[in-house]
C-alpha cells in the first residue's frame, strides 16, 4: 500500500499553494490557417482572441475556447509549415492534449474524422472512452467521453474512490466495476452511456 505521501486522494494536500483550476495551455503551432482549420473548423473550438505573441511580436497568439471557458492557446507564424509526422518529445514535453466530447456525440466525432480523412484509434480506458488522433503538427489529441454520468464537482472524489476500490481488488487499472462501485458508495446514481465496444489498448502504441 502507498504511504501517506503518495496516497491517491481527492483531499487537498497540505501545500503552500492551491490552484483553482486550469486557465489555459499553450502549445507551439505552425501557421494560423492550418491551426484554425483543425481546432476551430474540425474540433469546433471558437477562436476567441487573436493578437501578437507579446514575448515575440513576429508571431501570432491564437486563443481557442475548448468548450467550457478553459482556453487552448497556440503560437503560430505564417513562415512555419505543418508537419503531421509523430512528434518525439523529451522529459518535460507535452505527450498529448485531451478534450472532452459528449457521449451522445462520440459516433459523430468518429464520422467527422473519417470524413476529414484523419486516422484515429478508439480505446476503452476503463473509467472513460478515448479516441486518439493527431493535429496538423503531429501532436496527439485525445477526445474522451465519460462512460458514466459523473458530476463535475465530484469527479476527483469519484476517481479517488475508484482508485481505492481498484487497489483493494488487486486490479491492474481502474475498470467499469470499480467506477460503478465508487458511484454507489458515494450515493451517486449509476448511469452508463452507450458507447462502441473497444479494446483497452493496455500496453499498445497509439
Amino acid at each position: 500500500m502507498p504511504d501517506d505521501e503518495t496516497a491517491v486522494t481527492a483531499e487537498r494536500p497540505d501545500s503552500p499553494i492551491h490552484t483553482t483550476g486550469t486557465d489555459h495551455v499553450t502549445i507551439w503551432g505552425s501557421n494560423a490557417a492550418d491551426t484554425i482549420a483543425f481546432y476551430r473548423d474540425l474540433l469546433g473550438m471558437p477562436l476567441v482572441l487573436r493578437q501578437p505573441n507579446l514575448d515575440d511580436p513576429s508571431q501570432t497568439h491564437l486563443f481557442f475556447d475548448t468548450g467550457d471557458g478553459r482556453i487552448l492557446t497556440v503560437f503560430v507564424s505564417d513562415e512555419r509549415t505543418s508537419n503531421q509526422r509523430p512528434l518525439r518529445t523529451q522529459t518535460g514535453g507535452v505527450h498529448h492534449l485531451c478534450f472532452s466530447v459528449a457521449p451522445e456525440d462520440f459516433g459523430d466525432v468518429m464520422a467527422a474524422l473519417d470524413d476529414a480523412g484523419r486516422g484515429y484509434n478508439v480505446f476503452d480506458r476503463g473509467v472513460f472512452h478515448s479516441l486518439y488522433t493527431r493535429d496538423n503538427n503531429g501532436l496527439v489529441v485525445e477526445l474522451s467521453t465519460d462512460k458514466y454520468e459523473v458530476p463535475d464537482d465530484r469527479r476527483g472524489e469519484v476517481l479517488a474512490t475508484a482508485q481505492r476500490i481498484r487497489e483493494e481488488a488487486g486490479a491492474e487499472y481502474a475498470q467499469d466495476e470499480h467506477l460503478e462501485a465508487a458511484l454507489e458508495e458515494l450515493g451517486i446514481e449509476v448511469v452508463k452511456h452507450d458507447l462502441p465496444d473497444a479494446e483497452s489498448g493496455v500496453g499498445g502504441v497509439r
